[in-house]
């Protein structure tokens, strides 16, 4: 393959919401830092930017913007069970056992629209819609798991969609914008118009678009025009598409990325192994190997490093192929 520098993102979470951690993913080999605010609380952020203080002169630090990604609100975590008969209602936050809270009204506009699907946390959970109208929607759990607070909400293929900054987003970027090593990765970006959107609002703050619809696949190169990097997110790209459509677009795309004129790098998966394991299967390193070879300038860890066992150890895994030998 050549030597070649590649980026590694590593996502910050409860495993690693240390300074120390912080420091420690960077001396494995980190090449900037990320943190998802859809999963901090608002009040939460300026302690984060507090203690990776002494970290942010020299490393990049993301700030993941939700941007038109609908997302469930905050409740305690509870189980559905397969056959269960929930209901989904406008609000911010849930009682554990009740309504599932989900802060976009948009998103039961486009519920009434769709072909009566919904799609939690990366199409782990899966819901049949049955009754939609106003403010609320009553399902069928399809596919079971454990419903966790802030998690992803999808409509498979539903073109009916905000597209804008939340207002959270808007104060995050106004208290952040003076931060020198602080840059910004977008969720959901549609098309090259919603990019150039986005732009105006962050102005020449460096922004990352994340690629997660199918609308933004066939813009790419339109994107990249407007922005400083874009990042392909397997895991709401799967949801929206479907796993085996998915897999395809991904493929095509991958064989397209010479053309674009900025650094494009990996989301979703790619050493989840290593959440719980201090060690990768060979299929994640061979795929690892494929992801860099195809002409990913990097990836970006998410579970791995957020809420895995293992984060050191999983940054140092795609660390390797920075070193000589």
């Amino acid at each position: 393959m050549g030597r070649q520098l590649y980026d590694v993102v590593a996502t910050l979470g409860p495993a690693t919401a240390t300074i120390e951690a912080a420091r420690a993913l960077v001396e494995a080999g980190a090449t900037a830092l990320r943190i998802n605010t859809s999963h901090v609380q608002p009040s939460e952020l300026p302690g984060w930017l507090a203690r990776l203080r002494p970290l942010m002169g020299s490393t990049v630090l993301y700030l993941d913007l939700q941007g038109s990604k609908w997302r469930v609100g905050d409740f305690e975590p509870w189980s559905l069970a397969e056959g269960a008969r929930v209901e989904l209602a406008f609000a911010a936050k849930g009682a554990h056992g009740g309504s599932i809270p989900v802060p976009h009204q948009d998103f039961f506009s486009a519920a009434a629209l769709s072909d009566g699907r919904a799609l939690l946390d990366d199409a782990g959970i899966e819901l049949r819609l049955e009754e939609t109208g106003g403010e609320r929607a009553a399902a069928t759990v399809l596919r079971p798991g454990i419903l966790r607070p802030r998690k992803g909400i999808t409509l498979p293929a539903t073109p009916f969609r905000r597209e804008s900054l939340t207002s959270a987003d808007a104060e995050i970027v106004g208290e952040t914008a003076g931060l020198g090593t602080v840059r910004y990765a977008v969720s959901y970006v549609k098309d090259g118009l919603e990019a150039a959107g986005y732009r105006s609002l962050l102005r020449n703050r460096p922004m990352v678009a994340k690629l997660e619809r199918p609308s933004a696949l066939a813009e790419a190169a339109a994107i990249a025009e407007i922005s400083e990097g874009m990042w392909l997110c397997r895991g709401d790209l799967g949801a929206e598409m479907g796993l085996r459509e998915m897999a395809e677009a991904v493929h095509r795309f991958a064989r397209g990325l010479a053309a674009l004129r900025v650094p494009v790098l990996m989301a979703g998966q790619l050493l989840e192994h290593m959440t719980e394991h201090p060690v990768p299967t060979r299929s994640e390193v061979c795929h690892l190997y494929d992801v860099l070879a195809a002409g990913f300038r990097g990836v970006v860890l998410s579970d791995e490093t957020a809420v895995g066992r293992h984060p050191v150890e999983s940054v140092r895994v795609v660390a390797t192929w920075n070193m000589e030998g």
